[in-house]
């Protein structure tokens, strides 16, 4: 376990130059105290690690040391060949450069490990598009985009036939959808790549802003896209199966809310699309849930109820 603490620890140092005790500390999630004794030990074992003193001060490796890595054990260089998505790389026009660093990568490893890329690739596959979508072919402005996202250049564009200029941060591959996430003068914008009619990478380049999250900024957005489309409500009376049914029935972003509104006669509200999208979803309860408004929504299943009466008879 400290072995590998260590050896994070080097690799942190040696990937950021140069790092505060409380910043190490964060990252390998322990004291600060344990950070002090783990680079004790590392200067006692030949790693040349120093400690610059004062303000803006911290932890550096000596100028020019690098680490090898040759310790991977077989599940982590498995782990490693899992790491990309071919089929999105490809896309970007990056699949020659991913495929250099995978031979590199594998003549490293021991020989006992060079067959970790197929043994991953046996048992793991991405499939990113969702199902019954068509296998699209990537819209030609993705390359350039991505080529602008990884050298920071701004990119003149046409989006939905109006001109902007865009500091363009990052590519999100959602469901075999591409959307890019970049900036417009001060402001973070999700963008559809499809839709871009043209695009020039401009030799400008941008400072990004240190502070901007990929992950968590397309998080934040997908849950306010989500809940932008729950632009109904509706009261329900639902039985105590159909308390128990409704985490399987709501849409996802609407089941907080309606559990937070449950009352103690089963009264729900229910945030929902439309009043045809809450159709189906009431009909899923069957008859453990009793529509008390809107009256059409009411109407609209009574009528579905009468006619499998009919037809069940």
């Amino acid at each position: 376990m400290r072995a590998a603490r260590l050896m994070s620890l080097v690799l942190l140092l040696q990937g950021r130059g140069g790092m505060t005790a409380a910043e190490l500390a964060r990252e390998l999630e322990v004291s600060e105290r344990t950070v002090h004794r783990d680079v004790l030990a590392l200067s006692e074992a030949g790693v040349p690690v120093y400690a610059d003193r004062g303000r803006g001060g911290g932890y550096r490796l000596l100028d020019g040391y690098r680490t090898r890595l040759t310790g991977l054990d077989r599940a982590e260089a498995e782990a490693l060949f899992l790491s990309g998505v071919p089929a999105a790389l490809r896309e970007m026009g990056l699949q020659d450069v991913a495929a250099t660093a995978r031979l590199k990568a594998a003549a490293a490893l021991s020989p006992a490990l060079r067959d970790a890329p197929v043994t991953a690739a046996q048992r793991f596959h991405l499939d990113a598009p969702g199902w019954f979508a068509g296998g699209d072919p990537p819209p030609a402005t993705l390359a350039p985009l991505a080529r602008a996202v990884w050298r920071d250049r701004r990119v003149s564009a046409v989006y939905k036939d109006s001109p902007r200029v865009l500091e363009p941060y990052g590519l999100v591959l959602k469901a075999g959808v591409w959307y890019l996430a970049a900036r417009h003068r001060t402001r973070f914008l999700i963008f559809r790549v499809h839709r871009f009619g043209e695009i020039s990478v401009l030799e400008e380049q941008f400072d990004r802003d240190p502070g901007f999250d990929l992950a968590a900024f397309w998080a934040e957005q997908a849950a306010r896209f989500t809940r932008s489309l729950l632009r109904e409500v509706v009261t329900l009376r639902l039985s105590e199966r159909g308390q128990r049914m409704l985490r399987h029935v709501a849409d996802p972003a609407a089941l907080e809310d309606a559990l937070a509104s449950l009352q103690p006669d089963g009264t729900v509200r229910l945030a929902v699309e439309s009043v045809p999208v809450a159709f189906s979803q009431v009909l899923r309860f069957g008859p453990e849930a009793e529509v008390l408004d809107p009256p059409e929504l009411r109407a609209m299943v009574a009528e579905a109820a009468a006619r499998m009466t009919r037809l069940y008879r």
